[in-house]
């Protein structure tokens, strides 16, 4: 989902008569200490209550209507995703669907339900605003991890290792992704020399032809922010065979650590 173009899309809505968008922001934190016991759930509870309540009194019967096919909605979804809930979740619907957005986010969020003509969106501007869509590039030796994460999310990631003899980066699927560079430790000492020997010589040319590859996915994934983390000099060669701009270079070895730590760090 890119945000930018989701916001723009909820900027033009504006809705007419009995048929009101729904607006939910609803803090889920974990770490937070007011939602000690699962406190988001009665939060939830009271928030969908109070405009049922609101709407029966006013005896807009298709109204009503409206509002509890919106509920059934996001109770579901919140059903369907509640054992992989993260700080938070956003939600914008209409009973109609002209208007479905639901997401779990990674950042902490003030209670807020609305029933009304648009969308109310000061929560979700502050969310593009703080956690643009970021790509994050780790490199060691033989080794590339590249991160894609929106919403201060993790959304994919894709690793890359390079055939020394046959010159070819190729993915790594499954198991084999975030293990130990090559070069690291997996030869014995005289294979490792050589490698090294390998690598001090090529380095170069080796980055070159992996380059447009990363190009191509700052490029396809829209990102805003881009980061080249690895130590010198690889992350610094790299960075310099990529035609897109790096906003920062980072020089730590954390392509084995987990990745959405790896995010943590880097955008804190």
């Amino acid at each position: 989902m890119d945000i930018h173009e989701k916001l723009k899309e909820l900027e033009k809505v504006n809705m007419e008569g009995n048929n009101k968008v729904f607006t939910m922001y609803l803090n889920t934190d974990p770490s937070d200490p007011d939602q000690q016991g699962g406190q988001w759930k009665i939060h939830f509870k009271n928030g969908m209550r109070n405009f049922e309540s609101y709407l029966e009194e006013s005896n807009d019967k298709e109204e009503l209507k409206n509002f509890q096919m919106v509920k059934n909605k996001v109770k579901k979804f919140i059903k369907e995703n509640e054992l992989q809930l993260l700080k938070g979740i956003i939600v914008f619907a209409t009973a109609d669907e002209v208007v479905w957005y639901a997401d779990k986010v990674q950042m902490r969020l003030e209670d807020e339900f609305y029933w009304q003509e648009t969308p109310e969106l000061n929560q979700f501007r502050k969310l593009k605003e703080t956690y643009p869509k970021t790509g994050i590039i780790l490199v060691q030796q033989n080794q590339i991890k590249v991160i894609d994460c929106n919403l201060n999310h993790v959304e994919k990631t894709t690793s890359y290792e390079l055939d020394v003899e046959e010159e070819t980066w190729r993915v790594l699927h499954g198991a084999r992704q975030g293990g130990a560079a090559v070069g690291a430790g997996s030869y014995n000492n005289n294979q490792k020399d050589y490698f090294d020997a390998r690598y001090e010589a090529n380095q170069q040319r080796w980055y070159k032809s992996i380059a447009p590859k990363l190009d191509k996915m700052v490029k396809d994934h829209k990102w805003k922010k881009t980061y080249v983390v690895g130590e010198a000099p690889a992350a610094k060669v790299l960075t310099n065979q990529m035609n897109k701009e790096v906003d920062d270079i980072i020089p730590k070895n954390m392509l084995d650590h987990e990745e959405t730590k790896v995010m943590q760090e880097v955008l804190a």
